[in-house]
C-alpha cells in the first residue's frame, strides 16, 4: 500500500505539476503556449504518468475516478479514503511547487467558471462522465494501464480541455482545482469541482454496466 499511495501522490503532483504549470507558463509568456497546448500538455501527461503508475497504484490521480472505481465493484471502498489523501497531497504539493519558482505567474490554473455557475456545474459533470465511461471500458479491473488505457483516457482529457476550458476550466478532477485553490485561499467554488466530477463520474458507472450486458445480437440503431 505505500507504493500505491506514493505512486497517487506523484502521479498527481507530476499531472498537476504539468498541466497547471503550463497554465502558469503561459500567463508569465505572453501566451506563448496557448489553449491547445495547455490541453494537450494535460493529456499528454495523463498518458504518461499512466504509462509510469498504472501497474502500480492503477494510476487513478483523480478522487472521482477512485469513487467511480469503488462505486464499479472494482475497487475497495476501505481504500478510497487513503488514495484521495494521496492525491490531494500530491495537487497541493504541485502547486505549492508553482507558486515558489513562479512567483510572478498572475495565475496558478485556476478553475474557475466562465460561462455562469450552472453551465460549468453541466460541463464538468458531462465531461466527466465520459472521462470515467472512457475508463471503465479500457482500464483492468481499477487498474489504468498499458498503451491502449494510456492513449485513450490521455486523447480524452486533451480534447475535453480544448472544448471544456473556455467554460469550466475542465477539471474533470477534485484534486487538480484543489491544489491551486488552496494555494491562491480562493476556495469559493472549489464545491462545484469537487461534486460534479464526482457525480458524473457515478454516473458513468450504471451506464456502462447496462451497455456491457446488452444482447450482443442486438441492433444497435
Amino acid at each position: 500500500m505505500k507504493r500505491k499511495l506514493s505512486a497517487e501522490f506523484l502521479g498527481t503532483f507530476f499531472l498537476v505539476l504539468a498541466g497547471t504549470g503550463a497554465i502558469a507558463v503561459d500567463s508569465v509568456s505572453g501566451g506563448v503556449i496557448g489553449h491547445v497546448g495547455i490541453a494537450l500538455t494535460f493529456g499528454l501527461v495523463v498518458f504518461a504518468m499512466i504509462q509510469m503508475f498504472g501497474d502500480i497504484s492503477g494510476a487513478h490521480f483523480n478522487p472521482a475516478v477512485t469513487i467511480g472505481f469503488a462505486a464499479s465493484g472494482r475497487f475497495a471502498w476501505k481504500s478510497v479514503p487513503i488514495y484521495i489523501i494521496a492525491q490531494f497531497s500530491g495537487a497541493i504539493a504541485a502547486s505549492g511547487l508553482l507558486k515558489l519558482i513562479l512567483p510572478s505567474a498572475t495565475t496558478l490554473g485556476q478553475t474557475v467558471p466562465k460561462g455562469g455557475i450552472g453551465l460549468a456545474f453541466v460541463f464538468e459533470f458531462l465531461m466527466t462522465a465520459f472521462l470515467m465511461a472512457t475508463i471503465l471500458r479500457v482500464s483492468h479491473g481499477a487498474r489504468e494501464k498499458g498503451i491502449t488505457a494510456g492513449l485513450s483516457i490521455g486523447a480524452v482529457v486533451a480534447f475535453e480541455a480544448l472544448f471544456g476550458g473556455p467554460i469550466s476550466g475542465a477539471s474533470m478532477n477534485p484534486a487538480r482545482s484543489l491544489g491551486p485553490a488552496v494555494m491562491t485561499w480562493d476556495l469559493s467554488t472549489l464545491w462545484l469541482y469537487c461534486c460534479a466530477p464526482t457525480l458524473g463520474a457515478l454516473l458513468a458507472v450504471p451506464l456502462c454496466q447496462w451497455l456491457h450486458r446488452m444482447p450482443k445480437d442486438r441492433d444497435p440503431a
